[in-house]
């Protein structure tokens, strides 16, 4: 359970990261630049921990893939970027992906027959 909280926190921080990348590009650039590195190297940080109990490819597909979704949506919402059928079509299929590639993780099962690597 803890891996998935690590994971969630990984993709929380990858959205501040990219999301203050055009919040503080005009206003503070120094000060955004500083927060968008600490933002994503934290993201990165809380995803090498998921990794440990997660599959990597689960863990990475959600991570981009729900991390996509949202700073398509915080774009749309904050930042006045259009939010197109289009992109509404694009996202509702990768959530669908995301949901597909979750509901093939079984619990408790290692990954191809394998143990996972402890760190």
């Amino acid at each position: 359970m803890r891996s998935w909280i690590y994971l969630f926190a990984a993709i929380g921080f990858e959205v501040v990261g990219t999301t203050s990348m055009k919040l503080t590009h005009a206003l503070y650039p120094v000060a955004g630049l500083l927060l968008m590195y600490v933002m994503v190297g934290l993201s990165y940080y809380f995803l090498a921990l998921a990794i440990k109990h997660v599959p990597v490819g689960v863990a990475y597909a959600l991570w981009e893939g729900i991390g996509i979704v949202l700073i398509t949506l915080v774009s749309a919402a904050w930042l006045g970027e259009n939010l197109t059928l289009e992109k509404g079509l694009g996202l509702a299929v990768m959530i669908a992906g995301i949901l597909l590639v979750k509901s093939g993780t079984r619990k408790g099962e290692p990954e191809a027959g394998r143990e996972a690597a402890t760190c």
